[in-house]
């Protein structure tokens, strides 16, 4: 069903990948419904829609693209939604629920027309790679802060080395010690099985608790579910939302999507994702249902690496991520137990890997090598997928057309221009 044979894996490699990717994601269970309990979102039915959104949208992902990528509400958005468009702006949360639902149909319809794909295909090998590399190094520093090796700075510094004496930080590089040894001697499920170490690690130095309890009914989904409100749908704000959070996800998804595929060896020749339309639609159809179910924005998951690193290259990868997030409904005690300390150190080798990538950048090209600077610069140091690719789009034909290739700029790259000034004119108005 899935190719696994095809794809050089084995069931049990896209067992333990799947494993891998749903340990190094599973805290958004715990972690959307605390943002979004800022804008007024019950925090339990919001737990609740969070798994359920990552089942569904993980199930799609497996079943309609066959590919090893997790999809889950995704991290940005939802602050968004809470602290610009509800606290910010004023919006009840049902309507910043509804203008996410529209952006989703927006996603389906562009989806299935194709023009996500053409649009994809579109973007210049060299704003491709650079999406990896940045991606990389926003991954290793969630890594890093989840270790407690990087810090928010005092004192007007930006960041700053944390405490290496503290027991997350110990235990973040002892697993991380752990998970380089058997990664370079190529042991089986070596990133899992240091994650395992790295928890039972922390539980030992008081790090994390033991769990008190196995078991716990879910949340009722009644109070978030279909809950939409459409009452301001007319208005230039509701439309300023719904575009906001359009291109917001559609440069998130696009460059993730890109990256993973780039570390997962699946780009062809010319550096494009066959069958994008796929994995796009699985992405546009879950971004639909998550405001129905009561929750933000969903799109394919950066985490997905760290299972691709272990060895996953089909949609069974993502078909166990899917199963995994349905124990998070009832076995919530257990998994919210893994610290990060544990999985951050996956997330930083992953990082590492990823910047293979670079060599790909264009360096005697200055026209070129500028916006792909800008975009591994700026994913890193803003922390945000889309403001670093949207910086990229901005840059690539101004200096393309400075350095006399006007020519060389395609259509669909023009047209990522246009979104990301938009994106930039309105997004970062509320921050």
């Amino acid at each position: 069903m899935f190719g696994v044979a095809r794809a050089g894996s084995t069931p049990g490699r896209e067992v333990v990948a799947g494993v891998t990717t749903f340990l190094t994601m599973a805290y958004i269970v715990a972690v959307n419904p605390a943002i979004l309990e800022n804008a007024g979102i019950p925090i339990g039915p919001s737990f609740t829609a969070t798994a359920l959104v990552a089942i569904i949208g993980t199930t799609l992902m497996a079943l309609i693209a066959n590919r090893p990528f997790a999809i889950a509400p995704y991290m940005g958005e939802n602050a968004f939604i809470a602290f610009t468009v509800v606290k910010g702006m004023g919006f009840p949360w049902a309507t910043a629920l509804a203008a996410t639902f529209v952006a989703g149909l927006l996603f389906v319809v562009l989806t299935l027309t194709h023009v996500r794909a053409a649009l994809a295909n579109s973007i210049p090998t060299s704003l491709k790679s650079a999406f990896a590399v940045g991606i990389g190094l926003f991954l290793s520093l969630l890594g890093f802060a989840q270790m407690g090796i990087v810090q928010p700075g005092a004192g007007g510094a930006l960041l700053r080395l944390g405490d290496l004496t503290q027991p997350p930080a110990v235990v973040g590089l002892l697993t991380f010690l752990v998970m380089i040894v058997l990664s370079l001697r190529k042991a089986t499920g070596a990133i899992l099985i240091a994650i395992l170490v790295g928890t039972c690690a922390a539980f030992a130095f008081g790090v994390a608790k033991t769990p008190t309890s196995l078991v716990s009914a879910p949340p009722s989904l009644a109070p978030v579910f279909m809950k939409l409100d459409f009452t301001g749908v007319s208005t230039v704000a509701f439309l300023q939302v719904t575009l906001v959070v359009f291109v917001m996800a559609f440069l998130d998804t696009m460059g993730t999507l890109l990256g993973l595929a780039h570390r997962a060896n699946m780009l062809d020749a010319d550096g494009n994702l066959p069958d994008i339309e796929r994995p796009l639609l699985a992405d546009a159809v879950s971004t639909t249902v998550a405001p129905l179910l009561g929750t933000t924005v969903s799109g394919a998951y950066i985490e997905s690496a760290a299972g691709i690193e272990a060895g996953g290259r089909t949609g069974l990868t993502a078909l166990v991520v899917a199963g995994l997030f349905g124990l998070t409904l009832f076995l919530s005690p257990v998994f919210t137990a893994i610290p990060g300390c544990a999985y951050g150190p996956a997330l930083v080798l992953v990082g590492v890997l990823m910047l293979g990538a670079a060599k790909n950048l264009a360096f005697d090209r200055p026209e070129e090598l500028i916006p792909a600077f800008a975009v591994v610069s700026l994913i890193a140091f803003t922390f945000n997928i889309g403001i670093g690719m949207a910086a990229g789009f901005l840059l690539y034909p101004v200096t393309m057309a400075a350095a006399g290739r006007a020519r060389a700029i395609t259509g669909g790259a023009w047209a990522m221009f246009a979104l990301s000034a938009v994106f930039f004119a309105f997004s970062l108005r509320g921050h």
